[in-house]
């Protein structure tokens, strides 16, 4: 998507050789109208599946997958929680999930009465990296018997190997924007 990498080009910030910061118009204030354009892109991409649900992590997936789920007909956003809330008490699915940027292992756990045998999952998320929280939403979904579908991330940093572990395992992967590695400051996207 080649409006995204001109964002992250122009607005994203490069630390050190494995960090891409966008928190400017991603994960940390969003901008909306450039949103609509990256849920769209991600409706398009994976126009040819009928999921009737999107699956992400709170809470830098959940605006992504929002805006993705009106292009599958406002189809239910389920986002897995990382810390247990006292309201989650019917019983849930749960798996670790080490988080790249904050280098700690969170329990992912979504509640039983929301995801099950009848469910066809996309996976999305702002991110993939190592590929982490996309493999334990996977296995979340394998827990519950609901059918993963598709894994979509607005940015992919490949030299992480997350996407090529999601392929192995036989999951279709799409990210918007390949990162195939970051070079003395600057953002090197793989070639179409």
């Amino acid at each position: 998507m080649e409006p995204l990498r001109r964002k992250i080009q122009e607005e994203g910030k490069a630390i050190g050789t494995d960090i891409i910061k966008v928190d400017n118009f991603l994960n940390h204030q969003i901008d909306i109208s450039f949103l609509r354009e990256i849920g769209k892109e991600l409706g398009q991409r994976f126009g040819d599946l009928a999921p009737n649900k999107i699956v992400t992590v709170e809470s830098s997936g959940i605006a992504i997958a929002c805006e993705t789920a009106r292009y599958f007909g406002d189809i239910p956003v389920l986002f897995a929680k990382k810390a247990a809330p006292n309201t989650l008490v019917e019983g849930y699915y749960c798996a670790p999930a080490k988080s790249f940027t904050k280098g700690i292992v969170s329990t992912l756990r979504v509640s039983k009465n929301f995801l099950g045998p009848d469910d066809r999952v996309l996976i999305v998320d702002d991110f993939l990296a190592y590929g982490e929280a996309a493999m334990a939403l996977c296995e979340l979904c394998r827990q519950s018997g609901a059918q993963v579908l598709g894994i979509g991330a607005v940015i992919e940093k490949e030299f992480q190997g997350g996407s090529k572990r999601l392929r192995e395992k036989g999951y279709r992967v799409e990210a918007l924007a390949v990162i195939q590695s970051i070079q003395d400051g600057k953002v090197i996207f793989q070639a179409d």
